[in-house]
């Protein structure tokens, strides 16, 4: 029966999918060797990154600028140097992120600044104190998560044409249901799983690093380090100026550099 090599065929991508996914999770949640940050208090941009990546630390750059007057963001979307001198390697590379002519567009800006040396450099050593997933852990865990996804359509497209098949064989359709529901329950439990224990991993903060991030969140107290706090956590949703969310807001790509700031 062709039917028969169908469900060898869902059985077999069930199976080999969701083992990968789970020696993926395993490897993932696996404790570093080397937990030299466990302990100790993040600083905002480290805060930034285990939130948010890249991006939320060259947010958080640009908002803290702003605020300082070394930079002004427009609410057009352009980005225009007040100070040229950055006080660190990530003001640094935003400010060579917007080059020689001083203005910018915000979103070419965060680009170029999110992949620099400054930002790398701070990655690498989150990831050695143990407090960020490599990209390789993250990069893993997702392929596997993708390759469930495949393997529960598959399933799902070979019982419907086993199904269809079942009129011109001879017997009926109830017991096939049931062995192909079966590699369908399993992917579908592991993606179940996978949404709840490995998705945080796919992310940027191991669990050490959520940890010491929980204990950044509900310290506001109206300072301005309460502030930048919160659009490290929480990103440009935590910024109450409107116009300098609108400024933070990618599409726009109409108006002056300098118009309505």
């Amino acid at each position: 029966m062709l039917s028969l090599l169908f469900l060898f065929l869902a059985w077999s991508a069930a199976g080999l999918s969701c083992a990968r996914l789970c020696l993926a999770a395993v490897d993932t949640a696996r404790p570093p060797s080397v937990r030299l940050g466990a302990q100790r208090e993040l600083t905002l941009y480290e805060a930034a990154f285990l939130a948010g990546g890249p991006q939320r630390v060259t947010e958080l750059t640009l908002v803290s600028m702003h605020r300082r007057r070394r930079l002004l963001l427009a609410h057009t979307g352009w980005a225009t140097v007040v100070d040229p001198d950055g006080e660190d390697e990530l003001e640094r590379s935003v400010i060579g992120a917007i080059g020689p002519a001083g203005q910018a567009r915000i979103g070419a800006v965060r680009a170029a600044a999110s992949a620099a040396d400054a930002v790398r450099s701070l990655a690498d050593r989150l990831v050695h104190a143990g407090l960020a997933v490599p990209d390789g852990d993250r990069t893993q865990v997702a392929s596997a998560v993708r390759q469930v996804r495949g393997a529960t359509v598959l399933t799902a497209a070979l019982a419907a044409l086993s199904l269809l098949m079942v009129p011109q064989e001879e017997g009926g359709g109830g017991p096939l249901i049931v062995w192909f529901a079966l590699p369908l329950i399993l992917t579908l439990g592991a993606l179940a799983i996978a949404r709840i224990e490995a998705h945080p991993y796919t992310r940027w903060a191991s669990p050490d690093g959520r940890r010491l991030l929980g204990s950044l969140v509900g310290t506001g107290d109206g300072s301005e380090r309460a502030f930048l706090t919160a659009v490290a956590v929480h990103g440009v949703g935590a910024v109450d100026d409107p116009s300098l969310r609108a400024a933070l807001t990618a599409g726009r790509t109409s108006g002056s550099p300098l118009t309505g700031h």
